[in-house]
């Protein structure tokens, strides 16, 4: 077994698209309408569907915002260089909502990037910026490249 997709539900389909590619650099893997169901599925990603997985980002035609709840943690990315990332980020106009560094009670260095609706979208140092960094606490992450 291996992961396939998340799927989150988005207010605006091209403006999430957009964020999901222009600002971090994903590709749009598929898009289709379903006019029967009043929705539409957009699939971002890395790399195809056979090798990585996606996010399947869901608009349904009649709804233009969601609550997110309380029970929704994020999305996770590995990154070489989670400080130059987030420097294009913000340049590219997203919301980096915690800036790069060690996250509390390890060494494992983490940012945190906003979606535009909301959905939080973690960033995990994949190399260590200098020789003092630890890798025992890291955690597995998706490789961007």
């Amino acid at each position: 077994m291996r992961i396939l997709h998340t799927m989150i539900r988005v207010g605006d389909l091209d403006r999430s698209i957009s964020f999901y590619c222009e600002v971090l650099g994903m590709q749009l893997l598929r898009r289709k309408d379903y006019p029967g169901g009043k929705f539409t599925l957009a699939f971002v990603g890395f790399g195809d569907e056979a090798t990585h997985p996606a996010i399947e980002l869901t608009y349904n035609w009649d709804t233009d915002k969601y609550d997110l709840g309380n029970g929704y943690g994020h999305i996770a990315l590995g990154i070489e260089d989670i400080y130059k990332a987030c420097a294009e980020i913000k340049a590219r106009g997203g919301k980096v909502t915690r800036e790069p560094g060690p996250m509390k009670h390890g060494t494992t260095e983490i940012a945190f990037v906003e979606d535009p609706d909301g959905y939080k979208i973690e960033l995990i140092q994949t190399k260590p910026q200098n020789s003092e960094s630890a890798t025992s606490d890291r955690e597995p992450a998706i490789s961007s490249t």
